[in-house]
């Protein structure tokens, strides 16, 4: 028995549908023994998904990036998110997660010769973000420790299980990690940076992950008439931030308004935090009707 996870709940696995406590995989899984695996979370709200096209096509893209190919197209992986939607979704706010691995196999770094992938599917309510978006989030800045191909959605997440560990351990809502004094991103979100009515974001590259918001922001951003910026951001640009944010697809957007024990700005969510949070809930005001 697993605290606080319904055994009962269905989930699919490798083509068919069962309960939870009845998933088995091997323990020669090469997801378990390597971590060599993709996955992707799809928002949904009232049980419709959210910007479903850019999760698969991150969930794609990341699977062709360690060469570990699928039999499912598009169709495929769109109908699985709607199958599971309806079987335990139910009209509600939740997460469809979605984890591929390169399957059973002999233990050997190397790619093997044949095998079959494993496929999981699982479906998580979520509670949308009510208290933090009013009151804010506190975080600090941590070393990133993380590989260099950051921008690979992989189930290999030990650094940033690390990383949400020191945030826990000094009792913080994030962290913000910095690579050679530039900021990359949190432990699970991408984070954001205001400065003289300015948002900035780090570049796209491998080291953060594109988080499907990353885009959105943007688009907030220009709808609303804020001047954005995608540079390196060097460390003490975020010590002496206007405003601090994050994103993420279950956190949606959120503002920072502590920073390694001291106010950001004026401690309080800034008016960029504002726009973008009124933008945000206009998009998913228009999704759910």
């Amino acid at each position: 028995m697993i605290p606080n996870v319904d055994p009962d709940t269905i989930v699919f696995l490798n083509g068919d549908y069962m309960r939870l406590a009845d998933a088995k995989v091997s323990v020669l899984d090469r997801g378990f023994i390597f971590g060599d695996g993709i996955y992707d979370v799809v928002p949904a709200y009232k049980g419709k998904p959210f910007r479903i096209d850019e999760h698969l096509g991150r969930l794609e893209r990341s699977l062709k990036l360690i060469d570990l190919k699928v039999d499912y197209t598009r169709q495929d992986w769109e109908k699985l998110v709607m199958d599971m939607l309806a079987r335990v979704g139910r009209g509600q706010d939740c997460m469809v997660y979605l984890h591929v691995t390169r399957g059973p196999a002999k233990r050997d770094h190397a790619f093997p010769a044949q095998s079959t992938p494993t496929i999981f599917c699982m479906v998580t309510p979520f509670e949308r973000p009510t208290v933090a978006r009013e009151k804010g989030l506190s975080a600090i800045g941590v070393q990133d420790l993380r590989w260099l191909m950051c921008h690979i959605k992989s189930i290999s997440l030990l650094g940033n299980v690390l990383a949400r560990q020191q945030a826990v351990e000094a009792g913080v809502d994030e962290v913000i990690q910095f690579r050679d004094g530039f900021m990359t991103e949190g432990s699970s979100t991408n984070i954001w940076v205001v400065k003289d009515g300015v948002l900035l974001a780090p570049p796209r590259n491998h080291l953060i992950l594109e988080g499907v918001r990353y885009r959105l922001l943007e688009d907030l951003a220009a709808k609303a008439g804020i001047p954005f910026e995608a540079r390196p951001i060097a460390q003490a640009e975020v010590d002496t931030a206007d405003e601090l944010m994050l994103s993420s697809a279950t956190k949606e957007v959120l503002p920072i308004v502590q920073y390694n024990g001291k106010p950001v700005g004026t401690g309080q969510p800034g008016p960029v935090y504002q726009a973008l949070r009124a933008g945000y809930d206009e998009v998913l005001a228009k999704h759910e009707g």
